[in-house]
């Protein structure tokens, strides 16, 4: 009876070490099931090259003092995070990029996502930066960290512009619709880019929580983008590979964040493999979870102006915004929350890879 209640109780509560072995078999089936023996080296490679290098850059992060600051109005659990070294991004990310463009082929494509994933990567690093000069969790202000990703989107809409065929601007609904948006495509294109990569960046707040639902969602994005663009499956394969091998450091207990570095650089990623592969309805439910993370944001913020009394004060709708928050706030572990997450968007990726 012991022993089965020590292995109850480790499955609903797991290790983070439990939960990146989980993480690594179910990526690896996934990517044994739908990918071809010849494509999986992107994937390989940024695994083991991103894993390994943590372990350089996790101690220089540690030695300069890159700490993150820890929100005074977060979850009290997290005050025992602060000192954890943050802008683990700066690895990951590159290494990531790298694999993919290689691999890929250099094709115009994979350059022009790859690019938009490291303007929006550099977006985060100068609000990383800015924060721990300061010692404040104040970097670029929201209107700065605004207009740099809406500039950034609008570049990379002007390159589709000039080099996509005029297709571009249909976006695939399930059972063989299409919708012909012509000129608004680039306006919802731009919104996807801002959007995502925001959505990502708000997942980001427990630890294993970001870095492993994106290895996830990479991977099913470039399964399904494989098909007529297999440069672009080989740069989501070496995303997810690169994700792993952050994992590998950012697990619960994480030694290392990835900060808005790694976050805005992933959600960007993902939306520009999504509009460029004419994935989006895809991209929406891969992207469900972080679609909720943002949403619960959003109400969070609504109903606090709505129920404002005489004295200024509103009432929240859950108990902390966003909702892995409301979680741990309820009583989930961080751990739970993780393992929940992983288990929904594999189902996701796998309901649409089937769809």
């Amino acid at each position: 009876m012991n022993s089965n209640s020590t292995s109850l109780n480790r499955l609903f509560n797991p290790s983070g070490w439990l939960l990146f072995g989980f993480l690594s078999f179910v990526l690896i089936i996934i990517v044994l099931t739908f990918v071809s023996t010849a494509q999986i080296l992107p994937f390989l490679f940024a695994t083991l090259a991103s894993g390994s290098l943590g372990y350089l850059v996790v101690p220089i992060l540690q030695r300069i003092k890159a700490s993150q600051i820890i929100q005074e109005d977060g979850p009290q659990s997290h005050l025992k995070k602060a000192g954890t070294p943050t802008m683990g991004g700066i690895f990951f990310i590159p290494t990531a990029v790298i694999v993919g463009l290689i691999l890929g082929g250099f094709t115009p494509e994979v350059i022009a996502v790859a690019l938009v994933t490291l303007g929006y990567g550099f977006i985060g690093w100068v609000d990383d930066w800015q924060i721990l000069r300061k010692k404040t969790n104040l970097g670029l202000t929201p209107k700065q960290k605004l207009v740099l990703q809406i500039g950034f989107a609008i570049l990379f809409c002007v390159w589709m512009y000039f080099s996509q065929p005029t297709s571009i601007t249909n976006i695939n609904l399930p059972f063989n619709l299409i919708l012909p948006l012509g000129f608004f495509f680039w306006v919802v294109a731009s919104f996807v880019l801002v959007a995502e990569s925001n959505a990502t960046n708000l997942t980001d707040g427990v630890d294993g929580l970001a870095g492993g639902t994106s290895a996830i969602a990479f991977l099913g994005l470039g399964i399904l983008a494989g098909e007529n663009h297999p440069d672009l499956l080989a740069f989501c394969l070496a995303v997810s590979g690169g994700c792993l091998g952050f994992v590998l450091h950012n697990r619960n207990k994480a030694s290392v964040f990835m900060g808005d570095t790694g976050s805005l650089a992933l959600g960007a990623g993902l939306a520009a493999v999504g509009i460029l592969s004419q994935n989006l309805w895809g991209l929406f439910i891969i992207s469900l979870l972080f679609f909720v993370e943002s949403l619960s944001v959003i109400a969070q913020v609504a109903y606090y102006k709505a129920t404002k009394d005489a004295d200024g004060k509103g009432k929240r709708l859950l108990k902390m915004a966003p909702i892995h928050h409301h979680l741990e706030l309820s009583g989930w572990t961080e751990t739970q929350i993780v393992g929940v997450f992983y288990v929904i968007n594999t189902v996701l990726i796998l309901w649409v890879i089937n769809h």
